[in-house]
């Protein structure tokens, strides 16, 4: 029997609703291979804050970088916006960033049949959409110093850097070349160089390193285009390279491809534990109100298996599960457009029925 341990930080909000309902998928699916989890879960975010006057623990931040991997809900809220430097719940999502040293995020944009007429665009715009951006995580302007905020003088002022090093831009371009080579080998990495020279450098670090991958075709594109093109003609993307500034807003942006951000999972790698989240936020005006859509939870819980564990079968189980339940016509609020086809669903319902479809598929497996 394998056996793995892993991390679970529910975070605020719906992020207890959806993590619980994930974990429940996680463990039938390892069951039936005979994988047996050891899941520690800390409180993490606001509501770390609220208990221990910081929104991430040190002991929580050893126990993640000994595990094997962390399953992440979501953090913040309104409760917690007068909060401010290291006391925020979103601090503590980029000290744990850092600590796990987790520099590539992954996260595939697919848009299933089942959903295409539930997103804003055409759906012969957004059918067959399948992209995967991949975003530095730990550089750039959200980790870079000096930072300085002012307000003493007669006009007050604040800045940030937007600093990369050589080695942070060919670390995530790895990433994101191996990832190509497995899809159909196409890169686009995206920047501002026409103004930045953070981006220039990007860009040309980019260049060079690509050398190494003679296999794979290179393109570039600046920021604003590439927002103008993820809605004009989204299906020329295959792997999206980009920094952690332009990642974090071009992925909130794609999620809209697949009708809801709630669809969207993400990875995060580097050189040890993986950490998994979906894109979504803490949507406290929702929050234990059985509204929320699991599905992006129980996808980074597959991609959880396929990055860290090496279970590969497993992840295949899940997304098959979380298609075969969509088929079936299953849809939480953010996706239901009150066809005839679809049935209106919470949370929990929403998860019995992937495992429903997990218990389905597995019996159709051993037929």
């Amino acid at each position: 029997m394998k056996k793995f341990n892993l991390v679970t930080l529910p975070g605020d909000g719906i992020g207890s609703e959806v993590v619980e309902g994930a974990l429940k998928v996680l463990r039938t699916a390892c069951k039936q291979h005979d994988i047996e989890l050891n899941i520690q879960e800390f409180p993490f975010g606001g509501i770390s804050f609220d208990k221990h006057g910081t929104p991430a623990t040190d002991e929580a931040i050893e126990a993640c970088k000994e595990s094997d991997a962390v399953l992440l809900g979501a953090v913040g809220g309104e409760k917690w916006d007068h909060l401010t430097g290291a006391d925020r719940p979103e601090s503590g999502l980029l000290k744990l960033r850092s600590e796990l040293e987790v520099f590539a995020n992954f996260r595939p944009v697919k848009v299933y049949p089942e959903l295409a007429h539930a997103s804003t665009l055409k759906e012969e715009v957004i059918s067959g959409v399948d992209i995967l951006i991949v975003r530095e995580l730990t550089g750039g302007i959200y980790f870079g110093k000096p930072r300085e905020t002012n307000r003493s003088v007669d006009d007050p002022y604040s800045f940030d850097t937007m600093r990369y090093h050589q080695s942070e831009v060919e670390r995530v371009a790895q990433k994101a070349f191996e990832a190509a080579s497995t899809r159909n080998q196409t890169v686009c990495s995206v920047d501002k160089a026409n103004v930045l020279g953070s981006s220039r450098f990007w860009r040309d670090t980019v260049i060079e390193f690509s050398k190494k991958y003679p296999e794979i075709t290179l393109q570039h594109m600046l920021v604003d285009n590439c927002a103008m093109q993820l809605i004009r003609d989204p299906k020329q993307f295959d792997v999206v390279l980009t920094s952690n500034l332009f990642g974090d807003i071009l992925s909130d942006e794609a999620a809209m491809l697949t009708g809801s951000i709630g669809m969207l999972p993400s990875a995060s790698l580097g050189n040890g534990p993986g950490l998994y989240e979906p894109v979504h936020g803490s949507a406290p005006d929702i929050s234990g109100q059985n509204k929320a859509n699991p599905l992006a939870t129980i996808a980074s819980a597959a991609l959880l298996c396929r990055y860290s564990l090496g279970l590969e079968q497993v992840a295949v189980e899940i997304e098959q599960a979380i298609q075969d339940t969509l088929s079936a016509g299953y849809r939480t609020g953010d996706i239901y457009t009150g066809s005839e086809s679809e049935t209106l669903t919470g949370t929990e319902e929403m998860c019995n029925q992937v495992l429903k479809a997990l218990g389905e598929f597995n019996k159709a497996e051993t037929a």
